[in-house]
């Protein structure tokens, strides 16, 4: 029996090498790449059409899971246009191409669509987006179940882990490379998350792609409970053994700074239910960085 072949958009990326990781042999994974594509790779510039439609033609996917995004924030507040044609005309060309070919599609998206005004984010909150990056997102998410009714959305409000492959966007890697060189990094006290290990985020998106293909909508996924930005990065240096004074709490907004919710908890109570698993605390998925 032939495996099925997913289509990896966005492979190179943080998350996408522990979703191949979280694959293991279940499926055929196809990486697509926007540059250097090398070994079963296929080269894909979301924002270009036909280079979509050429990359689809050649991987001949199933299942298509769209991790490729402009996801630095301040980056996109600074370049809102180029933030546009990545986010939402990318969406656009993949999940058209997902439309016209029939393959299941998986769409990463982000708590960014909610202001984080409110305690606790369920999928069918009204969205309220305070950033470019966030309202890119938003307009993402309509064009996809607009064109994939059948689409499953995965939220996610931060993703932590030690990256798989170098110069990937890991916050752990960022964070032990500033303190190792004795550079104290300032944390947010008042913006609030419920993180996910990369791993246990791969995990539920393999599922999404093999074995609940039935599942449409958006999902929410994260820890069970929330951690400030502060607290979060307070208990990873205990972890790393940095001291204490290289660890300090930003009280003030940082001229530049791209506006953030101060508190996105997605209820991940949803996805959760849909597996047939269980989240984890917070405090399980900073162990799980460390074990």
């Amino acid at each position: 029996m032939r495996q099925t072949r997913i289509f990896i958009i966005g492979a190179r990326g943080f998350l996408g090498s522990y979703v191949i990781e979280a694959a293991d042999s279940a499926a055929e994974i196809i990486r697509g790449e926007r540059a250097g594509a090398g070994p079963g790779s296929i080269s894909i510039d979301v924002r270009d059409p036909s280079s979509v439609d050429d990359a689809f033609a050649a991987a001949r996917p199933d299942a298509v899971l769209l991790l490729a995004a402009m996801a630095d924030i301040d980056r996109c507040e600074a370049h809102p246009a180029e933030a546009y044609a990545v986010n939402v005309r990318g969406a656009e060309h993949v999940a058209g191409a997902c439309a016209r070919s029939g393959a299941r599609l998986v769409f990463a998206s982000t708590g960014a669509v909610f202001d984080g005004r409110k305690h606790g984010y369920r999928e069918d909150d009204h969205v309220s987006p305070v950033s470019v990056y966030g309202k890119t997102k938003v307009e993402a998410e309509e064009v996809v179940r607009a064109l994939v009714p059948s689409a499953a959305i995965v939220r996610l409000s931060l993703v932590i882990g030690w990256a798989r492959t170098p110069g990937t966007n890991s916050m752990l890697d960022s964070l032990r490379l500033r303190w190792n060189t004795g550079r104290p990094v300032a944390f947010p006290s008042n913006e609030v998350r419920n993180p996910i290990h990369a791993a246990s985020a791969a995990q539920a998106l393999i599922a999404l792609l093999l074995q609940r293909r039935d599942a449409s909508g958006i999902f929410h996924a994260g820890a069970s409970d929330i951690i400030s930005r502060y607290e979060l990065g307070r208990r990873l240096a205990v972890q790393m053994d940095i001291p204490e004074d290289l660890v300090q709490p930003q009280l003030e907004p940082i001229p530049g700074r791209a506006p953030r919710g101060e508190h996105h908890f997605l209820l991940p109570g949803k996805l959760h239910e849909l597996l047939g698993s269980q989240a984890q605390t917070c405090e399980q998925v900073i162990e799980r960085c460390f074990r």
